[in-house]
């Protein structure tokens, strides 16, 4: 509950004339013992439920230990217990949480209740006073009210400087040696239970699922055979090692994974295959699911194409991402003004930051921050975009969404996977040639 001082602050800036809002930063707002706080949206990666991250002995008590972000080994610090607040232990297990992408690293805080995206005018943040929290004032970057709530921003970048950082994982380093000391002759249980009986292209498949998230299967596993012969000829004349042994060694193997023009404005050559795939489409409205949406530029690209070649249909486009930075930026996406393609020129518009989208386009977009695994509110489609995406989810998930995928288009509709992907049931689909997208139909028949 605000103190007598703070709810004076805010009866003054109530009696205050109201003015026109102009939203230049944004926040992601949550709660920490009994106060609301805030942190801004450019250093949160994403929202995340926490509830198998590994403890580590003989860390500091606010580190509850790391967690697996995809490959990445991340530290999971509990806000609460750094700050010295009260800890509500859940019967589930599950903890409210933040990914925070800081400098050059990335680092996972535990909160109480995570509550919604703000946006206010960085004008009215005032400095911070010890009066308005519970925490040291270092660590508050400024106070801002909205909507009679009063936010305390924290100041990430000090919290988890590099001194407080370095410090953190000598602790870590520290007590993970000590586990090993304590248990002789573990690693090289693991090394040889892990190499034993394995070739070296089932080992790969091990390391990419690690570092990368990305699991082979039938979705993917005729690009992994000609990537591999790839890879052994590549290392062979630099003399290195065939396995992979990083996350940097993992991206460069799956550099010629990934489909072309997934994170910029479609060039023309590429968008008239497009069109070529939509050519026999018919009716008024069209619905289109774009999971996996990133910042919003194959969307609008397809958006464009699809109002080119239908002039006068209703579009209605669900574009989901679980990156909150990446789905948050997407409405507002400013565009490079060179080689803009003639077929997106009639939607662009030239504002302060640069060349935007015209609301003509936006408004059929529904941007969102999603994670496809969970339940999935959108209508029968005509088309669905996923290129790149069913690679990143585990087998089980993978038969899912493409099941999921199926029961969703409509029986005219086409499926857009990555180019070096395909469906695990290929009996249900039929192949539609195409000399720049991997897109399908439902089999009917």
């Amino acid at each position: 509950m605000p103190n007598t001082i703070e709810k004076t602050l805010l009866m003054d800036q109530e009696k205050l004339p109201v003015k026109q809002i102009k939203q230049d930063f944004k926040m992601v707002t949550f709660s920490l013992g009994g106060k609301d706080y805030g942190i801004d949206i450019m250093k949160v990666k994403e929202i995340a439920k926490f509830s198998q991250f590994t403890y580590v002995p003989n860390t500091p008590p606010f580190v509850r230990g790391v967690y697996n972000l995809r490959g990445e080994i991340i530290s999971i610090i509990d806000l609460r217990i750094f700050f010295h607040l009260p800890v509500e232990k859940r019967k589930d297990g599950v903890e409210n949480g933040l990914i925070l992408r800081l400098e050059d690293y990335i680092i996972g805080v535990i909160v109480d209740s995570i509550d919604k995206v703000v946006g206010i005018a960085s004008e009215d943040i005032q400095p911070p006073h010890p009066i308005f929290g519970d925490i040291n004032v270092k660590y508050i970057s400024g106070v801002v009210e909205y909507k009679g709530t009063l936010y305390l921003i924290l100041d990430v970048e000090k919290l988890f400087g590099k001194e407080e950082q370095t410090v953190q994982k000598a602790h870590t380093l520290e007590a993970l040696e000590g586990s090993l000391r304590e248990k002789p002759g573990l690693g090289s249980t693991v090394k040889e239970s892990v190499l034993v009986g394995q070739t070296e292209k089932d080992f790969i498949r091990e390391t990419l699922k690690t570092f990368k998230s990305f699991h082979v299967t039938p979705v993917n596993e005729k690009w992994l055979e000609e990537r591999y012969e790839q890879w052994r000829a590549e290392r062979g004349k630099q003399g290195r090692d065939l396995q992979i042994k990083s996350v940097e060694e993992a991206d460069e193997f799956l550099r010629t994974f990934y489909s072309p023009y997934t994170d910029m404005v479609w060039p023309e050559d590429f968008a008239n295959s497009f069109l070529e795939l939509i050519q026999e489409f018919s009716g008024k409205v069209f619905s289109v699911w774009n999971p996996g949406c990133g910042k919003g530029y194959e969307t609008y690209s397809m958006a464009a194409l699809f109002l080119s070649k239908f002039p006068d249909a209703i579009l209605k486009v669900w574009a989901m991402d679980n990156d909150l930075l990446a789905i948050s930026t997407a409405p507002n996406l400013v565009l490079p003004p060179e080689n803009i393609p003639s077929y997106l020129l009639p939607y662009t518009i030239k504002g302060k930051q640069g060349i935007g989208i015209t609301s003509q386009l936006k408004d059929r977009i529904f941007f969102e921050y999603h994670d496809i695994l969970h339940v999935n509110v959108v209508p029968e489609c005509d088309l669905i975009l996923a290129r790149d995406l069913v690679s990143f989810l585990s087998p089980a998930d993978q038969g899912k969404i493409l099941e999921e995928f199926y029961d969703k288009l409509k029986p005219s509709g086409i499926l857009i996977l990555g180019n070096h992907e395909e469906p695990i049931e290929t009996g249900k689909w039929v192949r539609i040639s195409n000399k720049s997208f991997s897109a399908y139909r439902k089999n009917i028949e």
